[in-house]
């Protein structure tokens, strides 16, 4: 299970522009590597990272083996009004995470 370190402002002014992290915790298994038995370990990437802000898309990527295992986010976007920035990401086994952080426009 891939788990998140989320770094988003509690507080910002309408206008602001505030950076926004994201740590996601998660082996990045390439397809490439043999386990012990020489037999390769299945690959097990995140494929695709999503970041909505209020149900707006406002930062995506695709991502491909050569990404590093624990990949690392940062961008930037406006601060337009109080609600939800949720992140979402999707591996190979096909299972879907989502973590959320609420941040306050004054």
């Amino acid at each position: 299970m891939a788990r998140a370190l989320i770094n988003v402002p509690a507080k910002a002014k309408r206008g602001d522009i505030i950076e926004i992290k994201a740590l996601i915790s998660h082996p990045m298994e390439t397809g490439y590597r043999t386990g012990t038995d020489g037999a390769l370990v299945p690959r097990d990437i995140i494929n695709r990272f999503i970041c909505t802000y209020n149900g707006e898309e406002i930062f995506s990527a695709d991502l491909f083996p050569a990404i590093a295992a624990n990949p690392f986010f940062s961008f930037t976007t406006t601060a337009t009004e109080s609600g939800r920035i949720a992140f979402r990401w999707i591996d190979d086994r096909g299972q879907a995470y989502l973590e959320t952080a609420e941040i306050a426009v004054e």
